[in-house]
């Protein structure tokens, strides 16, 4: 922390969001040559604002440093030579250089009394540099129809961008360029807004703070880094000299009015939900001046319940009951804009979320999790960013800080201080879970982030240079439950003895003490404690623009990152992340561009890695011998200081009746009790930080691209991409069983888990090791290391057709991509299906399309009225082929989907490693199509001279079943099927049938 303050210290001239340059050419509409030497007033009567200055020899001006709140234009007065020049609705994103252009009409050419020729920014080509990026503004984004205000579900209208399949029910739902959607970059106004224990969103941006989002696909500046994947930035609202704000309120009715389906569906936090599902949303924003021309201020308040329904069954009980659940939302934003001069600009925001996340018990179609057993998910997040810019004559500063909290407490229970209870009944059914929910997990996350941001302009060079600091003390507590697990059986009269109490849902733990069950199991965590590291990631930055000539820029830049987790068990970390960067863009005659680029893209170290080769570690003497033979045996380097790779971390002792000891329910031994029992607990999977270290993923980017523009609304371009990743994460099994591959459907003979075991490095016998002639209990079947060894293809062709509304009554955006994306990893807990035998892993990605089509139009018929049509059509996802465990065909006495029995089968097919069936690669076949329409209607109308807006959204207007191409939770897709490939699929999950959401807004 002391470093942290005194790189503050010497940053405090100036502090926070994004200085933005707008470059505006002028050119002569006869010749299209530059024009030089004429004054151009850029003006925001928002802010009221105005700044003169004169083109250069190329016809370029460069307006530094400008507020990203408003909109601007551009003008020049008519003279002698020229006639009055304009381009209006220039709109400003956070960060990101804009351009704009005018062509000045010749007075010789005609004689006219004044003519105005300009172009709207929203529509015109990219000519700063190569980026290839897509924008949505806060206009487009209130047309369109849109579930919850949920910024993340217009994010998959833009091209690259697709719904993500997942690895847990809230990883993020958007994937770019096909990669895992955990390695998006997510930014508010350039500043980091990533949870970066597992990855996504700390604050659940909504749109009603939102003036523009972008996606940065490929190629983008070194400005941007801590992804090799791509970046979502988000501009927020500022105020102005008008005051304006809404007052909403949004309803999905849900069953009574949206059509059937016999599958589950996801709430906005990802999780399933099905009958009784309603949601009820209201908020309101205000925005406007303090002072005018001066003080401005915007505010957002929106809060979201979700109710929804569960059932639980407990027919030994006579039980039937209907359990409700509410998940809450609350999203709290502001920002003060404080001009204190024409060069100096101070900036202050505040995001707050508070995300509650409801299990209230039973099951979607029937469980027997009882209320007492109920837990809550909690994502709460606080943001506070502060950034100043000045704007000197030749040279902008900018220094920007950022305190952030997130706070993701997976299983709060309702009953914190109880054990959990499962409890089973004479017939040997699980009738009852009560109590807690198992487990602990509640993570910590205090972050901060500094940068410190220059541009220096020299003749025809505009330099960027910048360094930025991000510092995440994590702490966990997790691992088992400190209040113990009983598994407890219910005879006759136990049972008998509970239905007498006729105390339906509300039966808890202590209920069942007057029918003294019989304990079977009893599971404690032996370190109930917590644990963490202070992740820092250090970034330099250099970039050259170089207007070359009037119609060619040139950017050359390099990025450096290095970040101190990469060190894991070794003695030093990654320190070789030099990231070059080139794109060149030439203007074509005719408002035309073709540009290009290539790069390289580092990437962050996952916390996730770091804290499982924590929480899955043990510093047991046993486990240290096993780890100390596996170095003696070449798989760890020689000189591995067991010290750094080898932690305390938490660990269960399980005491099982069947052995002779009697536990008497509730009474079972604490954690102090037992601690003895840690040195010789056996485990399948342990894990231990990485010797090797972890280097730090990168993606080597290569594009070309062709812009037009068509009149004054119209933009074509097309975009060519290739990313090559290396350095991916995976799983590498230091005590893998040797490799047994099984390739003819019609020669299968399953190896047992014993004879696997026998063939590993560190033989396992009766979950023992022996180890120079000891024999060892507290040894794991699979230890485990995270490697930096995976790769991954990606080729994508993009075609995007723009239109801007201007003065027609129609506006659309229409963009098809045809890509490929294979790897031979999807994530951090990616294992081969066979040892570690990756070779055979290569094959397309769980997130690959190779077609998307995606598109929406909107009609304005008369004033106040509009109609928004949005599709996303697109190829089916992958399917990966597994075994069935139905069938005793493979040769094995009893039917298995572990083929090769190294103990890993379809329990750990939702991250694509299990036994796939014998003859198929992986992820070979493929999901049907998907088309999904959606409708959108608004009404804006006046009443006593206030505004109001009716609104109706219709989601999958045909109601089309789809079963691919929405995000949705692997565990629970349809992209794992049994069998060969020719066997018929069987659909678990489809998106969402016809669905109906309502709004009311009153705006001023």
């Amino acid at each position: 922390m002391k470093h942290i303050f005194i790189f503050m210290a010497l940053l405090v001239p100036t502090l926070l969001i994004g200085q933005v340059d707008l470059r505006l050419s002028v050119s002569n509409a006869d010749d299209g040559q530059a024009v030089a030497n004429v004054q151009v007033i850029l003006q925001n009567e928002g802010l009221g604002l105005e700044i003169t200055e004169t083109t250069n020899a190329q016809g370029l001006v460069i307006f530094k440093g400008l507020p990203v709140a408003g909109n601007y234009q551009a003008v020049i007065s008519e003279d002698d030579t020229y006639y009055k020049g304009i381009a209006a609705g220039i709109v400003l994103r956070s960060n990101q250089p804009a351009s704009a252009s005018i062509s000045l009409l010749p007075k010789a050419s005609f004689e006219l009394d004044e003519i105005i020729i300009g172009s709207n920014s929203a529509t015109s080509i990219n000519a700063v540099n190569a980026e290839v990026s897509a924008s949505l503004s806060r206009e487009e984004m209130e047309v369109l129809p849109l579930e919850g205000r949920d910024i993340t579900r217009v994010l998959y209208r833009l091209p690259n961008v697709t719904q993500a399949t997942g690895f847990y029910p809230e990883a993020p739902n958007v994937a770019i360029n096909g990669a895992n959607s955990l390695f998006t970059n997510y930014m508010i106004d350039g500043m980091d807004n990533n949870e970066r224990f597992l990855g996504g969103q700390k604050f659940r941006m909504p749109v009603g703070f939102t003036q523009d989002v972008t996606v940065l696909n490929s190629n983008f500046s070194v400005e941007f880094g801590n992804t090799n994947n791509g970046a979502i930035n988000l501009t927020s609202r500022s105020g102005s000299n008008t005051t304006t704000g809404e007052v909403f309120f949004v309803t999905r009715p849900g069953a009574v009015i949206d059509a059937p389906s016999e599958f589950a569906q996801r709430d906005l936090s990802g999780n399933q939900v099905k009958d009784g599902f309603q949601r009820f949303q209201g908020g309101f924003a205000l925005g406007g001046a303090l002072k005018k021309d001066k003080t401005f201020y915007y505010i957002n308040a929106e809060q979201i319940v979700d109710v929804k329904d569960n059932l639980l069954n407990v027919p030994q009980l006579g039980i039937n009951e209907t359990v409700r659940g509410v998940n809450r939302f609350t999203l709290l934003s502001g920002k003060i804009d404080q001009i204190w001069s024409d060069k100096f600009r101070t900036a202050i925001r505040i995001n707050g979320g508070l995300v509650n996340i409801d299990r209230q018990g039973g099951g979607l179609e029937g469980g027997v999790a009882f209320p007492s057993a109920g837990n809550s998910q909690d994502r709460n997040s606080l943001l506070i960013a502060a950034k100043n810019t000045y704007v000197g004559s030749n040279f902008t500063s900018e220094t920007n800080y950022q305190y952030s909290r997130f706070r993701w407490n997976y299983g709060r229970a309702d009953n914190p201080d109880d054990p959990q209870v499962t409890v089973i009944g004479p017939d040997a059914m699980t009738i009852a879970v009560l109590g807690h929910p198992g487990y602990v997990f509640d993570s910590r996350e205090n972050t901060q982030q500094i940068q410190q941001k220059f541009t220096f302009y020299q003749g025809n060079h505009t330099i960027k240079a910048g360094a930025e600091l991000i510092s995440a003390d994590h702490q966990l507590f997790g691992g088992g439950n400190p209040n113990g697990n009983y598994t407890v059986v219910l005879n006759e009269e136990g049972l008998q003895g509970i239905q007498d109490k006729n105390l339906g849902s509300a039966l808890g733990v202590q209920d069942l003490v007057s029918v003294n069950p019989l304990v079977t199991s009893y599971t404690v965590e032996l370190r109930p404690s917590s644990f963490g590291k202070v992740q820092n990631i250090f970034s330099i930055y250099a970039e050259d623009q170089w207007a070359a000539t009037s119609r060619l820029n040139l950017n050359l830049g390099f990025r450096y990152d290095y970040d101190n987790l990469s060190r894991g068990g070794a003695s030093r970390g990654d320190v070789d992340n030099i990231a070059p960067r080139f794109s060149f863009n030439y203007q074509l005659p005719n408002r035309a561009s073709i540009r290009g680029g290539a790069g390289i893209f580092y990437d962050k170290i996952m916390y996730a890695i770091y804290s499982d080769a924590l929480q899955q570690n043990t510093t047991a003497s046993d486990y240290r011998k096993q780890v100390q033979a596996l170095i003696d045996a070449g798989k760890l380097p020689a000189d591995t200081d067991l010290d750094a790779v080898l932690f305390d971390g938490n660990i269960g002792a399980t005491i099982d009746t069947v052995g002779g000891n009697t536990i008497p329910y509730l009474g079972g031994p604490s954690s102090a009790e037992l601690q003895a029992n840690r040195e010789g607990v056996f485990f399948g999977d342990r894990r231990i930080l990485s010797p090797f270290g972890y280097d730090n993923p990168y993606t080597q980017q290569f594009t070309l691209g062709y812009q037009q523009e068509i009149g004054k609304n119209m933009l074509v371009y097309v975009d060519l991409m290739h990313n090559r990743s290396f350095n991916l994460f995976r799983i590498n099994n230091l005590n893998a069983a040797a490799l047994y591959p099984i390739n003819d459907p019609n020669n299968v003979v399953p190896r047992s888990q014993a004879e696997a075991d026998a063939d590993r490095v560190i033989p396992i016998t009766n979950n023992t090791a022996t180890i120079n002639g000891e024999v060892l209990t507290g040894v794991a079947r699979n230890v485990i290391i995270t490697e930096s060894a995976g790769r991954s293809r990606y080729s994508a062709a993009t075609i995007n057709i723009q239109k801007n509304r201007g003065d027609d009554k129609y506006a659309y955006r229409v963009n098809y991509t045809l890509s490929k994306f294979e790897n031979d990893t999807e994530g951090i807990n990616f294992r081969a299906m066979d040892g570690n035998d990756y070779e055979s892993e290569w094959g397309p990605s769980i997130n690959d399309r190779r077609h998307v089509i995606n598109g929406y139009v909107t009609w304005f018929p008369v004033k106040g009225l509009a109609f928004s049509l949005a599709s996303i059509i697109q190829s089916g996802q992958p399917i990966n082929w597994i075994p069935n465990l139905d069938e005793i065909d493979f040769g094995g006495a009893t039917p298995t989907t572990d083929l090769n029995g190294d103990g890993r089968s379809f329990g750990d097919s939702y991250v694509g490693n299990s036994d796939r069936y014998p003859g198929e690669s992986r992820n070979s076949g493929r999901l049907p199509w998907s088309y999904t329409f959606d409708l959108g209607a608004e009404y804006n109308f006046v009443v006593a001279g206030n505004k109001f807006r009716l609104r109706a959204d219709v989601f999958n207007v045909l109601n089309t079943v789809n079963y691919s191409g929405y995000a949705n939770n692997a565990r629970q897709s349809n992209q794992i099927q049994t069998g060969p490939a020719t066997s018929n699929i069987v659909f678990r999950n489809a998106a969402p049938p016809r669905q109906f959401q309502f709004s009311i807004n009153y705006l001023f």
